[in-house]
């Protein structure tokens, strides 16, 4: 709920105002007080019984539900209006507060376009709550594999059974949209996760020429920690050790020139700029992290400063082939790396990490620019072929996108303008990688369409997180419907060049061949018949939809003669529907409208029952009178499939209560005919009137509406 208290935090201010004498300052807040219609379709899809006031509660749980948390830095200002009106109402009883329609409006202006597309369901994630469940479903298996050990080479790494078991996972995306589970909160050294950021850190400063003069950028082809430079006697890349090091060697080294050349060697100034050097290089990750802080473990930095045996033989066979920039201080630059590498975080702060690499260096969760897209991009491109020690190139084919682990059990993985990840596992494999990590990651490109070239012919059977199972179910099927209906062949064969079965059906079970039979669609008939069934004759011409019809007894129906004697010819045959005693269609209710796509959106959500769907439809715009090709509305399919809650909705928001379908029947004639009895009483006592009230008792039976 939102606070009725702010304890702590700064004063809310009151956001309804008040009347103050003069006519002119009456005129003034009268004008504050008028909302707009974008709006208005905000505060109408929270006000579910339309009485003018919304729950406060139904506002959180809208945002939760997409993604956004009530304290998101971006959400402060409307957050506070609300819980300034609040405050004012001092009622005892916080699930009965409600908040007007214009106070509403009045706090959401602050932050409208981030609200608007949060309850519009418009973020890069539509579906959300949806993407996570299936997202707890990968990390529960991956949890299962309890293989790998953690890094006993460095002794403040080697942890006990029981912590060796942890497990965190947060995601974070360019919406700034999060999700954490398990061991999120807890804290761990960032290891080699460090090496991307301090490689954008010094291309940030001098840039990429500059830096690749100092690190190459191929693969090494030999260990992360191999004693082994390029032909040029560089480090091969910024995401090994050896390059690591160049890195920071590079890092605010144009300020020590500057001291340097300004007579402080030996002053306060230059004595001072190791430490200013790492406050710099934490307020970078706190900004990375949206402004939460990372810490500083000095054990795990005296840990491993005590086994950098290695690191320092890197940087000394560095400095032999004089690789080292001028003015590098060799042990200063080791110092400054295993600082780096001591650096805390969890899972949930390293996720953001990671959506601000997805977002080309902005921070989703703050808005905030921390690096140029262009550094961005330099830095994933190495991220993609050198990211996972010895097992990069594995991961590139196999999961295919840019990442990095560290062997505190960390990688960090980014989906470029998607979202950004983060697992911790401190068991590891052969090569330094999270076991569970990697684990999680190869579930996930199989599930969802996130490998680098998943979309390269423009179709992939994974799913797609940035479509929500509404949409992709309209334009799969309502669309090939539509067309069917329309007599589109061209749209067909499009539709099924990129993966559309023929075969596809609606929520009442229609196909496209009952819609091109209902509107005598003779050559889409015949390509169906014809063409879509030329692999063994494997097409079925008797598919049954909701009500026992067949497409010959659509054809029938219409009187379409040509589509008769085509599919009868093909072995078709008429349904049950063939006993009703009135068939005939009707003309449909003048207040439908017939828009394909979204209104496919909306009768999809009611068949399905998902009022948050549909409310985010109505925050669009969408009208809940929206009717399909068979003139059947979203009223039509919560009536039939028992979601009360929806009719109520609709109801109350003035929805007609007896549009008729293609056949003329009313929602009440789809509760009667499934036996939805609650339902039935409601729509009655709103007015709501049968088939046979118009066309005759006999209209009323179960085999009333034609196929």
């Amino acid at each position: 709920m939102l606070k009725t208290q702010s304890h702590g935090s700064r004063p809310s201010r009151p956001n309804l105002p008040t009347p103050a004498p003069g006519p002119g300052v009456q005129c003034h807040e009268e004008k504050k007080l008028e909302t707009d219609e974008r709006e208005d379709r905000l505060f109408k899809s929270l006000d579910f019984d339309n009485d003018q006031t919304m729950l406060p509660r139904d506002f959180e749980r809208a945002l939760a539900d997409i993604g956004l948390q009530r304290d998101d830095k971006r959400l402060r200002e409307s957050m506070a209006a609300l819980e300034g009106y609040l405050e004012k109402l001092r009622a005892p009883d916080e699930e009965r507060l409600k908040v007007p329609r214009r106070a509403f409006c009045q706090a959401v202006r602050h932050n409208i376009l981030l609200i608007e597309r949060a309850l519009q369901g418009r973020m890069v994630v539509p579906d959300f709550s949806g993407f996570c469940r299936e997202i707890g479903e990968i990390y529960d298996l991956a949890r299962a594999n309890r293989s790998g050990a953690p890094a006993n080479y460095i002794p403040k790494l080697d942890l006990p059974e029981a912590e060796a078991d942890s497990f965190g996972l947060s995601l974070c995306t360019i919406d700034g949209q999060r999700f954490s589970l398990g061991d999120s909160e807890r804290f761990y050294s960032v290891q080699s996760t460090c090496k991307p950021i301090n490689y954008c850190l010094a291309l940030e400063e001098h840039g990429e020429e500059t830096v690749h003069r100092f690190i190459g950028h191929e693969p090494s082809g030999a260990s992360f920690n191999e004693l082994t430079l390029n032909k040029d006697s560089q480090p091969h890349n910024p995401m090994i050790n050896a390059g690591a090091i160049m890195s920071s060697a590079l890092i605010k080294l144009s300020e020590k020139r500057q001291l340097a050349a300004a007579g402080q060697q030996k002053g306060p100034g230059l004595r001072g700029w190791s430490g200013e050097r790492f406050d710099y290089v934490m307020a970078r990750w706190r900004a990375l992290c949206g402004g939460e802080s990372p810490r500083f473990s000095t054990l795990v930095f005296l840990s491993e400063r005590e086994t950098a045996d290695r690191n320092f033989a890197l940087a000394y066979f560095m400095r032999e082939k004089q690789a080292f920039p001028e003015d590098a201080d060799l042990h200063d630059v080791l110092e400054f790396y295993l600082q780096c590498c001591s650096i805390e975080l969890n899972t949930e702060m390293m996720s953001v990490v990671a959506a601000t690499f997805a977002s080309g260096g902005v921070c989703p969760v703050t808005g905030e620019r921390v690096f140029k897209t262009e550094t961005v991009r330099s830095c994933l491109s190495l991220m993609s072929s050198c990211g996972m020690y010895d097992s990069s190139g594995e991961f590139a084919f196999f999961i295919g996108l840019p990442a990095k682990s560290g062997v505190s059990g960390a990688i960090m993985v980014v989906v470029p303008n998607v979202m950004g990840f983060c697992i911790w596992s401190p068991r590891l494999d052969q090569v330094g990688n999270s076991v569970r990590g990697i684990d999680f990651c190869r579930r996930l490109v199989q599930r969802f369409n996130f490998h680098n070239f998943d979309d390269l012919t423009g179709h992939s059977s994974k799913k797609d997180p940035r479509l929500n199972p509404i949409q992709v179910k309209a334009r799969q099927v309502n669309e090939m419907i539509l067309a069917a209906s329309k007599g589109d062949l061209g749209a067909i064969q499009d539709q099924l060049q990129r993966g559309s079965e023929v075969t596809c059906r609606d929520y009442d079970l229609r196909t496209p061949l009952h819609l091109a039979a209902a509107e005598n669609q003779l050559h889409v008939v015949r390509f169906f018949i014809e063409e879509a069934s030329g692999n063994g004759g494997a097409f079925d011409v008797n598919p049954v939809d909701r009500w026992g019809g067949t497409p010959l007894d659509d054809a029938n129906l219409h009187g379409h003669r040509e589509v008769i004697a085509a599919l009868e010819k093909a072995g078709a045959h008429r349904g049950e529907i063939a006993r009703a005693v009135d068939r005939r269609p009707v003309s449909s209710s003048p207040l439908a409208v017939v828009d394909s796509l979204k209104s496919g959106e909306l009768i999809w959500a009611a068949s399905m029952g998902d009022l948050a769907a549909i409310r985010r439809l109505v925050a669009q715009g969408v009208p809940l009178e929206a009717a399909d090709y068979d003139h059947r509305t979203a009223m039509h399919l919560a009536a039939a499939e028992g979601h009360i809650r929806l009719v109520q909705f609709f109801l109350a928001h003035g929805t007609p209560v007896n549009p008729k379908d293609r056949w003329g029947n009313t929602p009440l004639d789809e509760a009667l005919r499934h036996e939805q009895k609650e339902i039935a009483e409601l729509l009655a006592g709103q007015g709501g009137r049968k088939r046979s009230s118009v066309r005759g008792a006999a209209a009323a039976s179960p085999e009333t509406k034609a196929a």
